[in-house]
């Protein structure tokens, strides 16, 4: 599957590789038209590796909190979990928890390396689901390349665990706090995939 909102780089590609390789057949003396179709192909097939997005079997659970993104765990502050993705990842994100979106927030910012400390003042979006836990906070932060987040939710939507609610372009980090009643499972340098990879369970000291 292609995940929604990439179809305009897509087409884009597609439309840019098929030109060149009508131009390349149509003037044979310029063969660098060649290259150029070439490699529009190769930009094709990149864009359809990264907007991909597979089906996945979501274990939908009260008692253990899912990761949101594709990636890997570069930071554990507090109750706060840092997932870093690569260009390579599938790069839709997924509800960690079940609940209603109470809150969107856009906040503008730089574009530092999201792996960096420093790109708590990047460009953001900040998801808030209310779930049976209290409010877990969802925060999309743009790198050096990512500039553009889709967002498939709105404000009072109801989101099951495990559910796409956005799309981050091109290599970013997400972040999601972890509500008291979890213990986090994960730990820096983990490799975790959106919908797949607990990331908190519920403690076992306390009756749901």
């Amino acid at each position: 599957m292609i995940a929604k909102g990439s179809e305009p780089w897509l087409f884009t590609a597609a439309s840019i590789t098929s030109l060149f390789a009508i131009l390349s057949r149509a003037m044979d003396s310029l063969p660098f038209l060649n290259h150029i179709a070439h490699m529009g192909m190769a930009l094709t097939f990149v864009m359809v590796i990264f907007f991909r997005d597979p089906e996945r079997k979501v274990k939908v659970s009260d008692t253990h909190m899912i990761s949101p993104a594709d990636g890997t765990v570069i930071d554990i502050r507090g109750r706060k979990v840092c997932i870093f993705m690569f260009l390579q990842n599938v790069h839709v994100n997924r509800a960690p928890i079940s609940g209603r979106i109470r809150e969107i927030v856009y906040k503008k910012g730089g574009y530092l390396p999201a792996f960096c400390k420093d790109s708590e003042r990047n460009e953001r979006n900040e998801f808030i689901i209310h779930s049976k836990y209290g409010d877990v906070r969802v925060t999309q932060i743009a790198g050096t390349i990512a500039r553009r987040i889709v967002t498939y939710s709105n404000v009072n939507d109801t989101v099951e665990q495990g559910q796409c609610n956005t799309m981050i372009r091109f290599g970013s980090r997400v972040d999601v706090t972890i509500p008291q009643d979890f213990d986090i499972t994960v730990e820096k340098g983990e490799r975790v995939l959106a919908g797949k990879t607990i990331i908190a369970t519920i403690k076992n000291d306390r009756d749901f």
